[in-house]
């Protein structure tokens, strides 16, 4: 019984505690300030867990074609680069400004797998800013940004570059035959 009753007492003082900290305003939420490596680690595991653990039930394509990964690439130009930059491009002001900063996707795709990715695209992640996806896309739209992503840490600023030139004149840029090559 004094066992229980210790538990009790000591859940008491944590409900009070937290109450005091949530109601005294000590914890600065001003995105110029980045989290308490307590308040990261609670925050990034419980991401992890929960993605990993909805993205269970997502039924991931065999393969992604080509046109998949060009629709992407349009959407990520879009919509995605001013948060994540990209391959040779900078975040936007806002993109720096968000706290927690919105990852590269290069160095972070290879930790998520690719259901992981679509669910992260569809819902998007709380306190984080990145948006759900879902409510205004097709799941089709979905997976072609998924395919593109998937290709960005294997590409280079000059890949990029090439895709946006492509997407500019409107179709897929050929290569040129070297000088002294014919045609």
């Amino acid at each position: 019984m004094r066992i229980f009753a210790g538990f009790i007492l000591c859940l008491v003082v944590l409900i009070v505690a937290g109450t005091i900290l949530l109601y005294s305003g000590w914890y600065n939420v001003a995105a110029t300030e980045p989290h308490t490596a307590l308040g990261r680690w609670i925050l990034d595991t419980a991401k992890h867990r929960s993605v990993e653990a909805k993205a269970d039930e997502v039924q991931v394509p065999a393969e992604f074609s080509e046109a998949q990964i060009r629709r992407g690439f349009e959407h990520f130009r879009e919509t995605c680069v001013a948060c994540h930059g990209a391959p040779g491009v900078e975040r936007s002001e806002m993109g720096r400004g968000l706290r927690p900063q919105p990852p590269p996707l290069a160095d972070v795709v290879p930790e998520w797998s690719t259901a992981e990715l679509f669910w992260i695209a569809k819902h998007g992640i709380r306190m984080t800013g990145m948006p759900a996806w879902g409510p205004t896309h097709g799941d089709d739209e979905l997976w072609a940004m998924v395919a593109f992503v998937k290709t960005l840490p294997t590409m280079s600023a000059e890949d990029y570059r090439r895709m946006e030139m492509e997407a500019a004149n409107g179709r897929p840029e050929r290569a040129q035959p070297e000088r002294g090559q014919g045609h």
